[in-house]
């Protein structure tokens, strides 16, 4: 299986004592979700199936992303890719995701790099990832359990949204 490991894009501020896990995407947020998911597109990504967290600003992100890449399976809800959750626990609950030849997931840090890491050394601090927000990680998952995987590509969202707006 390949694993795609998408962070939501920019959001709003959490207003001061207000809830973080209301925040939603901005509309530069938005835009620039878009030209990620055009970059990855590009680069060939197709995935059966997307899950994310249930948080806004990750569900939006996911919803920008499926628009332009069309999976088999629109967006689905996994509430183990919200914030809080070990990685332990968002790896087992993606078992039943690992029989589709591709995923992507959308969520958060810094839960995202941890499973990354996770999935690539078996541990949740074996390698240090920032995956900024937009950022995306291809892993090649031969098993979906600790040091189960094998990093294909790593790239900014940046470099993505580079490939985005290529003609």
């Amino acid at each position: 299986m390949i694993l795609y490991v998408l962070r939501h894009g920019i959001a709003e501020d959490a207003a001061p004592g207000g809830d973080d896990g209301a925040r939603r995407l901005t509309p530069v947020g938005r835009a620039r979700v878009h030209d990620v998911a055009v970059g990855l597109e590009r680069l060939g990504v197709a995935a059966d199936t997307i899950l994310t967290s249930p948080l806004p600003r990750a569900a939006e992100t996911a919803d920008v992303v499926a628009a332009v890449l069309r999976p088999k399976r629109g967006p689905r809800t996994l509430a183990a890719l919200s914030t809080g959750v070990p990685p332990v626990k968002a790896l087992q609950a993606l078992r039943p995701a690992a029989r589709r030849p591709s995923v992507m997931i959308v969520g958060h840090e810094p839960g995202l790099s941890e499973l990354t890491s996770l999935l690539l050394t078996g541990s949740t601090d074996g390698v240090r990832l920032l995956l900024k927000k937009g950022g995306c990680v291809a892993l090649q998952v031969a098993r979906l359990a600790p040091h189960g995987a094998t990093l294909q590509w790593m790239l900014a969202p940046r470099q993505l949204r580079a490939l985005g707006r290529e003609r």
